[in-house]
């Protein structure tokens, strides 16, 4: 990542306009001495394992790029998503997201085994656009335990009219109003999404209201929306669709320069995180431009 943002890409099990190369340290789980079984007739290594599914426990995670404490971030995991693990060792875990399809380490303490389908009463909600308070009863006076972050994964289960309760995972039998939770299909507009991102720091490899970088909110704006999303700017700017001339850029449109992305409020504003304001901020496209030049592309996302 530059300065600016970021360089994000990843997503597994789902069809893409740009092919990824399957073994693209981004995306493909190996390394010199270990690497997921699919790799075998890929890469030669000494050991090969088979990922085991754990879920991510704590409200959320942040990905590195070493087993170390203050290595680089490479991405962020959020509640409920899961985790591929290939190896655990000395309180970090190795694998792959598969939300996104990005590899690294994660702290074992912030997984749990993998959350089974929901049955009987439970279904699946996914937290957004906002964020959600964790409530300790069904009330909005009662006591807030927690948050959890845009895009977090929760098997829930009905309490009352307002609220509806946890049903598994490290905050079973916590409360979420409603109100917090993503209506069927998703929220409607990205860039609106996108503004429940204003004022966040930024964060190099953030997902999360807490600190996200500019791949990191295109990705959730598109996400919450109900589009899938890779991780970083260039497949995110190959995902979108069609190159819109400056005549015709329009609310939504992708705008794209290597290592920085960001989403048109209109044909002259751009919402987006970057390392210059250290925020998620709304600015004349016309004052970026000025910093960093014209973009090298601008997509209208695909329907």
């Amino acid at each position: 990542m530059s300065g600016m943002a970021g360089r994000r890409s990843r997503i597994s099990g789902r069809r893409f306009a740009a092919p990824l190369s399957p073994l693209d340290p981004r995306i493909a789980p190996w390394r010199p001495d270990l690497a997921d079984i699919a790799l075998a007739g890929l890469v030669a290594v000494p050991h090969y394992a088979a990922p085991v599914l754990r879920s991510v426990a704590a409200e959320s995670a942040m990905l590195h790029t070493r087993p170390e404490a203050d290595s680089e971030a490479a991405s962020e995991l959020l509640h409920g998503e899961t985790f591929a693990v290939l190896e655990e060792a000395r309180g970090w875990a190795w694998g792959q997201a598969r939300a996104d399809g990005y590899v690294g380490y994660v702290r074992t303490e912030a997984l749990a085994p993998a959350l089974g389908p929901p049955a009987g009463p439970v279904w699946d909600a996914t937290v957004g656009p906002g964020d959600a308070l964790r409530f300790a009863a069904p009330a909005v006076k009662a006591p807030v335990v927690g948050v959890l972050p845009a895009g977090s994964r929760l098997h829930v289960r009905e309490a009352d009219e307002a609220f509806v309760m946890i049903a598994d995972g490290s905050f079973a039998g916590q409360f979420v109003h409603r109100r917090h939770l993503l209506p069927a299909g998703g929220a409607a507009d990205p860039v609106e999404v996108a503004k429940q991102f204003l004022g966040a720091p930024y964060r190099w490899g953030g997902r999360t209201r807490a600190g996200v970088d500019c791949s990191g909110l295109v990705q959730m704006a598109w996400r919450l929306c109900g589009r899938p999303a890779r991780r970083d700017s260039d497949m995110l700017v190959a995902d979108a669709g069609p190159e819109v001339p400056p005549e015709e850029r329009a609310r939504g449109d992708l705008a794209w320069w290597p290592g920085h992305v960001g989403l048109l409020v209109d044909s002259g504003t751009l919402l987006h995180a970057n390392a210059h304001w250290m925020a998620v901020v709304v600015e004349p496209l016309a004052d970026v431009v000025a910093r960093i030049g014209t973009p090298a592309r601008c997509r209208r996302p695909m329907a």
